[in-house]
Formats: C-alpha cells, structure tokens, sequence
C-alpha cells in the first residue's frame, strides 16, 4: 500500500506498507523533509512496523513520538503527518495528480446560479460523469451568501441589505457570511471525488485543499497560512474563508467532496458592516476589536489587478497538477438553473433558519 501527504508549509511524506494480520508491516517512510539523526528514520520505520492496522492518526504520531530519539529535529515532517500518510495508505487515497483536471471560468453568474453549480458538479463528480473540477466565479451581482445553519436574522440587517441592493442567499456548506461585491471578490471551488481526502480528518481535509492557493500566493509574495478551522490568513489579517459540503455517490457508493473559498480582492467595509451583524463574539475569536480588521485585501497585498491574482492563481494550480480548459454542459446547465429557480431563490430555503 502507498499513501502520500503533504505537510501544510512543509514537506511531501511518503508511506509504503504492507498488512500482515490486522498489523502493519514493512513499512518505509520517505519524502523530501529534513531529518536528523539519520537513525531517526529507523526509529519511525520500527515504530510503525507492529502497529494494528485501525490506529488513528494520533495514535500513530505517539508510537513515533516515543521512538524517536533524543534530540530528534525534524523540519518539513510532523509525527501526526506521518500518520496521516499512513492513512492515506490504508485507504487507498488518491493524490492530485492523479486525476485530469478540468477548468471552468465563465463569466458572470447570478449568485443563485453559482449556489446550484456547485451542488450539480460536485454530483456530477459523485457520479464519475465530470473530471475532478476547479471552478472560478465571476459574479453577476452583489450578495451576501450565508452558511447552510446561519440563522438569517442573526448575520443579515434586512434594512441595510435592501438599502444597498443586496439579495440574501443560502448556500450547502457550513461556515460564515460571506460578503460579495463584483469586481472585489475572487471566489472558487474545487469539485473532487472523496478517495482525495481519504485518511484525513475533516480539519486536515480543509488544509490539504487549500495548500495549492498558499503557494500561489506565494509565488505574489504573500506568505499565507492555513488557520484552522477555515480561514486563510497573513500577518496583515484573514484574506480567506473555505467551506465545505460532502456528497454521497448513486447507491451510496464513493461521493465527492466540495470545496469553495471566497477571497477579500478589496472590500467595502463601512458597507459590510450596515448588511451584516458582525458579533462582538465573532470579533473576540478572531483577536480583533474592530471588524474593519479582520480582512486584508489581496489588492493592497499584491498591489495587482483582480485578472491578474485569477490568473496566477490559476497557472499555479496548472503547473503543479496540470489543468484542461473546460466548460459547464448544456444538462449541467439546465439543470443548475432550475436549482436556482427552485431552491436557491426560494425563501423556504434561504429562511430554512430564521
């Protein structure tokens, strides 16, 4: 068995391994990380070996945490690391490049539409009928997009939204209210079949899909981070939120997972905060007194044109894992927008938490 992860900031591990009993066998741990001593390796090749095969993650990293030896430096590699590799083997996970991905970047949409694609592709994705998709929006209009259990009258000011013009939408995923103006938000969602995010716990699921855009931001000369549970943030503040929502494949067989980030490109703030009711515990989670602090946009940050963020972004994910231009089908298109029509333009759905 052979499983692959990449340590978020850090370094790729490799595991090979067999299973001889319910236990762990042979196992080989390698990768481009920095180890010293060079016992160490045997070290954790010898306290996996034994291991049963149903250990955790943390269980894992314990076994090699004991084993290794006094004054042990790692860089690039965690323990927990390790043992998410060795999960990834167990379960028989993909990696990314495995897969012939496939770009798709209209133009803009209505929000309510943009809601029913990635419900529709991300089925499609389930079903093996679309090649795992990383999908960039452009936005028709403006819009405060709130999570699947937000309460509406809790996140929105109805008067301030009105005054503004500014619908109110519900999307699948979990997570925060999400302010939108065209032109000063940059958003995108990867579609991917679960065997991706195979062996790893629903947090680390978030900063393995997310360690692609760290590195484009990077290459701008942002140095941003994962900051758990779904932000991505800098020294100057949060630049972005993720969401996610798992989907079950037809007849219960493997599902796909989506997975969206909205990026602050530049922001309105003294109108965002008449539309939403940012809450002073809101604003004590995130160390800040004042909500005009809490996002730092990309536009100060990299001092380059929203096009040109997109489109690096984009190179960047084509030069690490290869990427096809493509396009919503006519049927996915259909029926996305009788989604929008039906769903996510309906107020039994947008109100289904008051």
């Amino acid at each position: 068995m052979h499983g692959e992860y990449k340590v978020p900031g850090g370094k790729l591990v490799v595991v090979d391994l067999d299973v001889d009993g319910g236990e762990l066998r042979h196992t080989r741990v390698a990768g481009d990380f920095f180890l010293e001593p060079d016992e160490a390796l045997d070290a954790i090749n010898g306290a996996l070996d034994g291991a049963p095969a149903d250990t955790d993650t943390a269980g894992l990293a314990a076994r090699i945490d004991t084993a290794l030896p006094e004054g042990t430096v790692m860089y690039g590699l965690t323990s927990e690391g390790i043992g998410i590799a060795v999960r990834r083997a167990l379960a028989h996970a993909t990696d990314w490049t495995d897969y012939d991905w496939q770009l798709v970047h209209e133009g803009p949409q209505a929000p309510t539409l943009h809601m029913a694609l990635d419900e529709v592709l991300t089925q499609e994705v389930a079903a093996g009928r679309r090649p795992p998709t990383l999908r960039v929006w452009e936005w028709g209009a403006p819009s405060v997009i709130i999570g699947s259990f937000q309460s509406l009258a809790n996140e929105v000011d109805p008067e301030g939204a009105a005054r503004h013009g500014i619908d109110v939408v519900r999307r699948i995923s979990g997570g925060g209210a999400m302010f939108v103006e065209p032109g000063n938000t940059i958003t995108y969602s990867l579609s991917v079949p679960d065997a991706l995010v195979q062996g790893l716990s629903f947090q680390d699921s978030y900063a393995y899909l997310d360690d692609w855009v760290l590195g484009a931001l990077a290459d701008m000369g942002i140095k941003a981070w994962y900051q758990p549970l779904n932000d991505i943030a800098t020294d100057a503040g949060k630049i972005a939120g993720a969401a996610q929502k798992r989907m079950v494949g037809p007849g219960g067989g493997p599902g796909a997972v989506l997975h969206h980030v909205t990026m602050s490109y530049d922001i309105d703030a003294d109108k965002m905060l008449e539309v939403l009711r940012i809450g002073k515990e809101k604003l004590s989670d995130k160390g800040t007194k004042s909500a005009k602090k809490r996002v730092d946009p990309l536009r100060r940050q990299t001092g380059l044109p929203r096009e040109s963020v997109i489109e690096r972004m984009i190179d960047s994910f084509r030069g690490r894992y290869g990427l096809t231009d493509g396009g919503v089908t006519e049927e996915e298109l259909a029926r996305a927008r009788e989604l929008a029509r039906t769903k996510f333009s309906s107020p039994e759905w947008t109100a289904r938490v008051p």
